[in-house]
């Protein structure tokens, strides 16, 4: 009887197909060459220092877990060397495929390895993930600080060009957009994650970013126990008062007890005018009530 001939034909595998390898636990990091993709195990892997990015059990998590299961991990991740601890490496790209892959009861995905500097590492793991449409504020605003830092560090930017040009360019956002984010990092942790759930605008928290950490402190307390939150025009104040050194926890009660925004004025024209005859045009009103202004002014009886 004669043996099937299609038995003895070998398909290709994903793996062999994308060059990967195996590499033993125990390799050392030497061995590992320069972007060759091998599959490592998930216990020698971990997230990159000051990952600012949610990977979170959610539904799309699931979907992804779901697709691993069927075909595997069809994009390999990006690992680089940890110095500090040998045998191991810092996850570079692909923190979701590897939390997925571990949902998934793998052992192991495939990575490529890449010997990167610290910034050279930070600026891929931004790139990797800055698209996403899902992103918090406070993960846009720090992936923007690491760049921008990063590139401040590695002096790439062309000559004359500031850095946070380079990124407004980058991604699409103007530059002013881009220095607002970055400085909403300078929030204290939990007035950061009230703009997270969009308790505080974020034209609010950039002008308590300002505002020292202490003060920040005494701000949060104010709003826990009073059940408030500052709105734009109090914090401009609270920003300008901290910038001047007059920032105390008196001028801050006082500060957070004004609910009303007096730099703006509103005139309803239809109570004004019954004071007007009906033939004076809207410019001639105007006109009128700028000179009685005036001359209320010269005569000294503006005040109450």
């Amino acid at each position: 009887m004669k043996s099937n001939s299609a038995s003895k034909i070998h398909m290709p595998s994903l793996d062999e197909l994308l060059g990967v390898g195996t590499l033993p636990v125990t390799a050392p990091v030497e061995s590992v060459g320069e972007d060759k993709v091998v599959r490592l195990p998930l216990s020698v892997m971990h997230k990159f220092k000051g990952h600012p990015f949610r990977v979170l059990d959610d539904a799309k998590m699931a979907e992804t877990v779901e697709s691993i299961e069927k075909y595997g991990v069809l994009m390999p991740g990006i690992v680089r060397p940890d110095a500090d601890a040998p045998g191991t490496y810092e996850i570079v790209a692909g923190h979701r495929r590897c939390r997925a892959s571990q949902l998934a009861g793998l052992s192991d995905m495939p990575v490529i390895v890449k010997n990167l500097s610290d910034d050279e590492a930070t600026v891929i793991m931004v790139d990797s993930n800055i698209q996403r449409e899902d992103l918090l504020p406070s993960e846009r605003a720090w992936a923007y600080r690491m760049k921008y830092e990063a590139l401040k560090r590695m002096g790439v930017s062309e000559s004359g060009t500031r850095n946070d040009t380079v990124l407004a360019n980058e991604f699409g956002k103007s530059r002013n957009t881009i220095q607002r984010y970055i400085r909403l990092t300078y929030l204290i942790p939990e007035l950061l994650e009230m703009v997270d759930q969009n308790a505080l605008p974020e034209t609010v928290g950039y002008d308590l970013s300002f505002l020292k950490e202490k003060e920040q402190r005494m701000l949060l307390h104010i709003i826990q126990s009073r059940k408030c939150m500052p709105n734009g025009a109090q914090a401009k104040k609270l920003h300008e008062y901290s910038k001047s050194g007059e920032l105390t926890a008196i001028v801050m009660e006082l500060l957070m007890e004004q609910k009303e925004d007096l730099s703006k004025v509103s005139l309803k024209g239809r109570e004004i005018r019954k004071f007007f005859p009906e033939t004076y045009t809207g410019k001639q009103i105007e006109e009128i009530i700028y000179k009685l202004l005036e001359e209320w002014q010269k005569q000294g009886t503006n005040t109450l």
